[in-house]
């Protein structure tokens, strides 16, 4: 019961007829700037941290100026 490679050519047709293939280029070509633009956006948000947390280490021979939850 899964989908055959003729039911996908079927809805590719449809799509198309319906569409038109300088829509669906746009489409792709949007949707691929799109991811481009997510991953870089992912990345800078990754190197923000990894800062804010190297920031938060102190360096050997540093004295920490804040005080622990514990003590």
């Amino acid at each position: 019961m899964g989908i055959s490679v003729t039911k996908l050519l079927i809805v590719l047709a449809i799509i198309i007829v319906i569409f038109g293939t300088k829509r669906l280029k746009n489409v792709g070509g949007d949707l691929g700037g799109a991811i481009k633009n997510f991953r870089n956006a992912m990345r800078e948000e990754e190197e923000k941290d990894a800062a804010k947390n190297n920031e938060d280490k102190p360096i050997d021979g540093e004295v920490s100026s804040k005080k622990d939850d514990n003590g």
